[in-house]
């Protein structure tokens, strides 16, 4: 049964032992005035230990940790780890008996075995494809690091007048499909018919000016049709050019056509390739040049034409086999069969550049042609009305076959180089338009650049 307490202190009974009271308190109750608050517990200067740290003291006292072989123990206090190569020192966690405890992964995956998988196989595929990674390192690296590292050749404008000097150097990259234009100076050049601008037309002999216009876009469409007709390029035959040329010159070139040889081939007069051979990329024909005339001093006009043509070209289907058994001999006519019997291939029979992979390796060949056309006065000269006459051609081709004449021009194609002994002329910049063509060619000699 609860038994409430007294409101006042006890007063001492005698029970201490001997009858005395050792507290001295005259019968009082010492901790009567004790307030145990919060100053008071942190007034105390004894603390009680964890049962923890009294179980690891009485575990110690009787045999106490060691060290084997170097391992830090809680007793060791802080460690004082060096820095390598800047980075923050890494404390190595031991367990309180001196036992390195193992790194925690949180969750962290191995990513190293995935990444050597990956460079396995891409070592591999590479082995396997040799020339589709040096094509890619052409097109990517070589060219200028990648083709967004490729520095665009400057603009040029059409000539008005002879250059000084020939173009400036540009990195002599490798071209391809994707990018013809590579390492030619012709990149900046104007395209097709842009670069012939004509000059302003004035009465000249016994032509108006309207007439000397006329005339000046007559000899355009005739360059047009011998040099940029997509179906002449690739092997046509040039009938639109034929129909406008003078009867002499109509069958001198025809002749050139049928049957051609040293002296009279018909790539003096028209720009063309063996399909087998060689297979125009795109539609693009980089051109540069001018148009002037005069009076020919007898009543009629003399026009004066001077271009350069520039052709980017891809392999044709049989490039490799006619490059590894064609062996000109010097004089002697290298006649083929014409393709399709001097017609252009059907469209659906040419593979077009687009079907083509972009990294194929092409080449380009370089014409400059200067000719000469006269307009005689009718009224003294007997001519065909509306005709061309020839009064002066010359023309020069970079990067073609020496000593084979069968109407069509050669590239070399650097995937299928082979030696060529017969090359023993002048090497010659094929861009250079500062000089004038030579009266006669001096041997079968070698372009510098293409």
């Amino acid at each position: 049964m609860p038994i409430a307490e007294d409101p006042e202190p006890r007063p001492s009974e005698g029970r201490e032992p001997g009858g005395s009271d050792p507290s001295e308190a005259g019968g009082k109750d010492p901790f009567a005035g004790l307030v145990l608050d919060e100053d008071f517990i942190k007034s105390a200067t004894v603390k009680e230990q964890s049962g923890r740290t009294r179980m690891l003291a009485a575990r110690w006292k009787r045999t106490p940790p060691v060290d084997p072989g170097g391992r830090r123990s809680v007793n060791d206090g802080p460690a004082t780890a060096k820095r390598r190569f800047g980075r923050k020192p890494k404390l190595q966690m031991v367990d309180p008996w001196g036992n390195p405890r193992p790194a925690k992964r949180r969750g962290k995956l191995e990513w190293r075995a995935p990444l050597y998988v990956v460079l396995t196989i891409a070592v591999l595929l590479a082995a396997l494809n040799i020339d589709g990674l040096r094509n890619w390192y052409s097109d990517h690296v070589r060219g200028n690091g990648s083709s967004a590292a490729h520095t665009p050749v400057p603009t040029v404008a059409p000539e008005t007048a002879k250059p000084t000097t020939a173009p400036p150097t540009v990195p002599d990259d490798q071209p391809t499909v994707a990018h013809p234009w590579r390492g030619s100076p012709a990149e900046g050049w104007p395209t097709g018919t842009e670069a012939m601008a004509l000059p302003e037309a004035k009465a000249t002999g016994v032509f108006d000016a309207d007439e000397v216009a006329a005339q000046l876009q007559q000899v355009k469409d005739y360059l047009t049709a011998t040099n940029l007709d997509p179906k002449v390029i690739a092997g046509g035959r040039p009938d639109a050019a034929l129909a406008m040329l003078d009867r002499e010159d109509r069958a001198d070139a025809v002749a050139a056509l049928d049957h051609p040889k040293k002296g009279a081939n018909a790539t003096s007069w028209f720009s063309r390739f063996d399909p087998r051979e060689a297979l125009p990329v795109g539609d693009t024909i980089k051109v540069q040049g001018r148009i002037s005339y005069e009076g020919d001093g007898d009543g009629g006009v003399l026009i004066h034409t001077d271009f350069t043509y520039v052709y980017p070209l891809r392999p044709g289907p049989e490039a490799e086999k006619l490059a590894r058994e064609r062996r000109p001999s010097p004089g002697a006519s290298q006649q083929q069969p014409d393709p399709q019997d001097g017609t252009a291939k059907p469209a659906g029979l040419i593979v077009r550049a687009s079907d083509a992979s972009d990294d194929t390796w092409t080449a380009r060949t370089i014409v400059r042609r200067t000719d000469d056309f006269r307009f005689y006065d009718p009224d003294h000269y007997k001519v065909e009305p509306k005709k061309l006459v020839f009064a002066n051609g010359r023309s020069h081709v970079g990067n073609s076959s020496c000593d084979v004449y069968d109407g069509f021009m050669h590239p070399q194609f650097h995937q299928f180089a082979r030696p060529h002994p017969e090359q023993t002329g002048p090497t010659t910049d094929p861009y250079d338009r500062s000089k004038d063509l030579p009266a006669e060619p001096g041997g079968c000699g070698t372009a510098s650049r293409s």
